[in-house]
């Protein structure tokens, strides 16, 4: 019964007594049989979510889409943290050793070699949600992240902007990548050569962002647009514009990605690419339920990939270049 505690998270065991049982776990290997568990008639499934996004706003989406999915299907999902560069992935160990029924990996760690193969090695279904490249032999709910950044970058060209500028996010998600794909290609569709110097490197946080847009606008030709990877940088340059008293829209035009609620809280409101985050996350959801019920019977089910539409949306921070009158000597 005090290991079956233990397994099952319960809190009334002595914390010596935890500390003995899970290293004996450790040592022998040991995962609770899920199989075993659902002859024993467990109607309810228990789904991991595992995030390490350093957005909050994209992860409060992503949680009320899963929370709210949850309540309706009879899961009880357990949110726990995991960092994708950690040594010992503790967090999903701990799924792992409890026996959980599935995991939802959002990014970054939808693209986190350790975990998805810890994860394939205990025999647990995963799907990855928001991969650019998510693989074939994993559940998978994405949208068209190359699509959406050509769109948005066809959009500024449309403008009459020539020096449009891309902050990138973290190098190491697979959507990076395909978002600026997406810009490399809206460039070229234009006829705008790319130029690398307006490249700049960010990792999907505020603070990258604002670090993203210094180096930018202190060019000795700056851009007129600044196409950011999330709202957060974009927001970090709406901020950075500011400090070097540039009106936004007026003189520079910024835009984001993600349309999460960041979007719509500072002034000017970013025109953005809205990513369903909720949507997808309720998705995630579901596939993975019907996977793990599918497991259950006697044929395994084929992984499934989901794209989800994305909607390109216009509000005040973006507008036609202005010429700037020559600097008098």
């Amino acid at each position: 019964m005090t290991v079956s505690r233990v397994i099952n998270g319960e809190a009334n065991v002595r914390a010596a007594t935890r500390d003995l049982v899970n290293a004996a776990i450790q040592k022998l290997g040991y995962a609770p049989n899920r199989a075993a568990r659902s002859l024993a008639g467990a109607e309810e499934l228990r789904i991991g979510l595992l995030y390490s996004n350093p957005s909050a706003a994209y992860l409060s989406e992503f949680l009320v889409g899963g929370l709210d999915q949850a309540s309706r299907g009879n899961i009880q999902l357990m949110v726990e943290q995991c960092e994708p560069d950690a040594q010992d992935l503790k967090a999903a160990e701990h799924l792992v050793r409890i026996g959980i029924d599935g995991v939802i990996l959002p990014p970054p760690l939808c693209d986190s070699g350790p975990v998805i193969d810890l994860l394939q090695k205990a025999g647990i279904p995963m799907v990855v949600v928001a991969s650019g490249r998510p693989p074939a032999d994993i559940s998978a709910v994405s949208i068209d992240d190359e699509r959406a950044a050509f769109d948005m970058t066809c959009h500024l060209a449309r403008l009459g902007h020539r020096r449009i500028a891309f902050i990138r996010g973290n190098p190491n998600t697979s959507a990076s990548e395909r978002r600026l794909d997406g810009y490399k290609r809206g460039l070229e569709r234009s006829g705008i050569q790319f130029d690398p110097d307006l490249i700049a490197a960010g990792l999907f946080t505020y603070r990258s962002g604002l670090d993203a847009a210094e180096r930018l606008l202190d060019q000795q030709e700056p851009p007129s647009a600044i196409f950011a990877a999330n709202d957060d940088m974009a927001a970090a340059a709406v901020a950075v514009a500011h400090r070097h008293g540039l009106d936004v829209p007026g003189d520079i035009t910024v835009c984001g990605f993600d349309d999460t609620p960041l979007a719509t809280t500072i002034w000017p409101e970013l025109t953005t690419i809205h990513q369903p985050i909720r949507e997808m996350s309720r998705a995630a959801m579901d596939l993975l339920a019907a996977e793990i019920r599918a497991r259950r019977g006697p044929m395994r089910p084929a992984p499934k990939h989901k794209q989800l539409d994305y909607t390109f949306v216009r509000r005040q921070s973006d507008a036609a270049p202005r010429r700037r009158p020559s600097a008098q000597g």
